[in-house]
C-alpha cells in the first residue's frame, strides 16, 4: 500500500503502546502530509488529558510535523460548538490517544464533532489515527470491557462505536493480555463482524477494502461467518464451531469484503 495520492477512509488503528519515535507514528506523519502535515491531538479517553497531549504533540514534532496541537474536548457541549469542529477542518491528521473509550463515544457520539470527522475521513482529507481506546472506538461494536476466563457470555462487554470502520470489532493490547478469549466471545454474539485484535506496537492502515498491517506484532483475524454452529447461552460457555482464524503479522493484507488475507499463488503475503 502506498501513500502517494488521495484515499478515502484512510485510518490508521494502533493496538496500544506504540514506540514514540517509531515506525507507527513516523508513518502517520507521512500519511498526513510529511512536511506539510497539520495533526490535531484529541485525548478525550485520558484522565490525564493535557499531559497525554502534549506528550503525542512533542512526539509528532520530533517526527517531523512542522503544525501539531491538540484539542480539549471533555463535553457534549464542546462536542456540538461548531467553532470546535471548525478546528478540525485545517487537519490532515487526527489522532486519538489512550484512555477509557466510553469516554469518547459517551463525550463525541453522534455530535457535530462527530460528523465532522465522519466527513472529514470519508472525503480522504483527513487519515484519522488512534490507539488503545482511539483504536477500539472506530469499531461498529466496541470492546469495552472483560477479561473473565473462558469462551463465555460474560467474558466480554460491549457497546457502540462510532463505526469509523465498518464491520468490525477490535481489540487492543491482545497477545499482552491474552484477549483472545473475549475476542471469540465477543465475536460469538456478532458474528456478522470480524473480529480483530491488534497488538501492542501494532496497528491496520486501512484504504478501500484492505487493510496493511504494520508493526512489531500481529494482527489476529476471528472470522465466525463460515461457522457451521454457534450457541450463546444466557449465561456459560459459548459454542463456536467451524470459525476461522488468521494471524499476520507486519506486511500482511487482508481483505475485508472477502474476508481473506492477501496470498499469492507461491503462499506468500501479496
Amino acid at each position: 500500500m502506498t501513500d502517494a495520492g488521495p484515499r478515502r477512509g484512510r485510518l490508521l488503528i494502533i493496538g496500544g503502546a506504540e514506540r514514540r519515535a517509531g515506525a507507527i507514528l513516523a508513518r502517520f506523519v507521512a500519511l498526513a502530509g510529511g512536511p506539510l502535515a497539520r495533526i490535531v491531538v484529541i485525548a478525550t479517553a485520558s484522565r490525564a488529558p493535557d499531559a497525554l497531549a502534549a506528550e503525542y504533540v512533542s512526539a509528532f514534532t520530533d517526527l517531523g510535523a512542522p503544525s501539531v496541537s491538540s484539542r480539549r474536548i471533555e463535553t457534549r457541549a464542546q462536542a456540538n460548538d461548531p467553532a470546535v469542529a471548525d478546528l478540525l477542518a485545517p487537519a490532515t491528521g487526527v489522532f486519538f490517544t489512550g484512555g477509557d473509550q466510553l469516554r469518547i463515544t459517551a463525550v463525541l457520539g453522534g455530535t457535530l464533532v462527530d460528523s465532522r470527522l465522519q466527513s472529514l475521513v470519508a472525503d480522504g482529507s483527513v487519515v484519522l489515527a488512534g490507539t488503545s481506546a482511539g483504536a477500539a472506538m472506530m469499531s461498529s461494536t466496541m470492546i469495552v470491557g472483560g477479561d473473565g476466563p473462558g469462551v463465555t457470555t460474560g467474558s466480554v462487554r460491549t457497546g457502540p462505536g462510532l463505526e469509523f470502520l465498518p464491520g468490525v470489532l477490535i481489540d487492543m493490547h491482545f497477545a499482552e493480555r491474552g484477549r483472545l478469549n473475549r475476542l471469540l466471545s465477543a465475536v460469538a454474539r456478532n458474528p456478522h463482524e470480524l473480529g480483530l485484535g491488534i497488538d501492542e506496537d501494532t496497528a491496520i492502515l486501512t484504504g478501500g477494502d484492505c487493510f496493511e498491517v504494520l508493526g512489531s506484532g500481529s494482527v489476529t483475524v476471528v472470522d465466525a461467518g463460515g461457522a457451521s454452529d454457534i450457541r450463546v447461552p444466557a449465561d456459560g460457555p459459548i459454542a463456536l464451531a467451524g470459525a476461522r482464524i488468521h494471524v499476520l503479522p507486519a506486511g500482511y493484507r487482508f481483505h475485508l469484503k472477502g474476508r481473506r488475507p492477501a496470498i499469492d499463488e507461491r503462499g506468500r503475503a501479496a
